[in-house]
């Protein structure tokens, strides 16, 4: 019924919602963004992912998107209507009322940050905070009344790998998991420590510190495709959400459209 597209400077998560309610998602998939895809090249390729996965393109009625990249959003729109016959929807900080925001610039905020917010605010409240583990790594401020206060944003983890190698010539490219302790025993091992690790004590730093600002009991969730590499090795993050912001695309179109 429900196509949610969560358009990420990396990757595009789509999400299939027989309803628009989060415990209706059926089937997901992960592509590479590209700016320069066109309407056409947006509507095979959802098509053949939809036929691999057994979903009829004719059971699509809505389309809800988060975009973080302007450049796709005219393709995208483009092969909503002449692939699916649909409006698509863009969920935007300044038009969307699911949530409050106090920022000092509300227009500048990353759809995916708030829409992630939606979704993690009305599955377990608040005070909370909402860990984003993509391109950059994000950390999203809701205090106890329900209002969106800010953000720390940092570079993603893979960027800071990418970045590491690309600096350093005898420094290869490793594998994201984490060694058996933190002193590294060769350069993979210790390349592994200083990055897991070291985005482990970022994530608790900034966690305590922004409980201490919103609420000692403010709930932790993370999501982004490296969400389970931290989470495996810190206590302060209580749930990881690898679809959350396709979730609160589905809870923002319910609300906005009246099909609960």
């Amino acid at each position: 019924m429900l196509l949610a597209i969560d358009v990420g400077n990396t990757d595009t998560k789509l999400g299939f919602f027989r309803a628009p309610r989060p415990d209706a998602l059926e089937k997901t998939w992960r592509i590479g963004t590209s700016r320069s895809r066109t309407a056409d090249e947006f509507g095979v390729l959802f098509g053949t992912l939809f036929r691999f996965a057994d979903v009829d393109p004719r059971d699509v009625r809505a389309i809800a998107v988060s975009s973080v990249v302007p450049q796709s959003d005219a393709a995208l729109a483009e092969a909503a209507r002449t692939y699916f016959a649909c409006e698509p929807a863009f969920f935007a900080a300044a038009t969307q009322t699911m949530i409050d925001v106090t920022t000092e610039r509300p227009k500048d905020l990353g759809s995916d940050l708030l829409v992630a917010a939606v979704a993690a605010k009305a599955k377990y409240g608040t005070p909370l905070i909402a860990l984003g583990f993509g391109t950059a790594t994000t950390f999203g401020a809701v205090s106890r009344e329900g209002e969106y206060l800010g953000n720390a944003i940092a570079p993603g983890i893979r960027i800071s790998i990418d970045a590491l190698v690309d600096r350093t010539a005898k420094l290869p490219q490793v594998a994201l998991e984490a060694p058996n302790g933190p002193i590294g025993r060769d350069t993979v091992s210790s390349m592994q420590a200083g990055i897991v690790f070291g985005f482990v004590g970022q994530t608790e730093a900034l966690v305590s510190r922004m409980r201490h600002a919103i609420g000692e009991d403010a709930v932790v969730i993370a999501t982004g495709g490296l969400a389970d590499v931290i989470a495996r090795h810190t206590p302060v993050i209580d749930a990881v959400e690898p679809h959350l912001v396709l979730h609160g695309l589905a809870l923002w179109y319910a609300a906005t459209s009246g099909d609960a």
